[in-house]
């Protein structure tokens, strides 16, 4: 029989839900991420994700996540649906970006970052990301070089 809360509800979650809220998901996915752990900060992330959809902090740490666990299709969905809820994000754009070139669609790609560094011209990393990304782009144009 279940036991109940103090507020009367059901002291029972329902089984594979962590305990806490979305909010605690999200302040232990970030934990998770600062020490190492990214495919567990993503599984818990992208728990937080389908409860607060339109949280987009909490979409920036998943893609953060998702890109550090090498899940980078996932996160290059996750940085896409962050740029696209606020496009004057330079950090959306940057990761977009960064995941469009390790996934080898280098012309938009060089969109994003050319977003990014536009954006942030003071960041060193979008400017480095953009340079090796046009540099790709270049080399493969050069004829007999495939």
């Amino acid at each position: 029989m279940p036991q109940s809360s103090p507020s009367g509800g059901e002291g029972r979650r329902p089984p594979g839900r962590p305990t806490g809220g979305p909010y605690e998901w999200l302040q232990r996915g970030l934990a998770l991420l600062s020490a190492g752990e990214a495919a567990a900060a993503a599984t818990l992330l992208a728990r937080a994700h389908a409860e607060e959809p339109g949280s987009t902090g909490v979409l920036e740490a998943l893609a953060r996540a998702q890109y550090d666990s090498g899940d980078v299709a996932g996160a290059a969905e996750s940085f896409r649906d962050l740029a696209a809820a606020r496009p004057a994000d330079d950090y959306a754009h940057f990761g977009l970006g960064l995941c469009l070139s390790r996934l080898g669609r280098f012309g938009p790609a060089v969109e994003h970052l050319a977003l990014a560094h536009a954006m942030r011209p003071d960041r060193p990393e979008y400017a480095d990301r953009l340079r090796q990304v046009r540099a790709t782009i270049a080399a493969r144009q050069i004829p007999g070089n495939s």
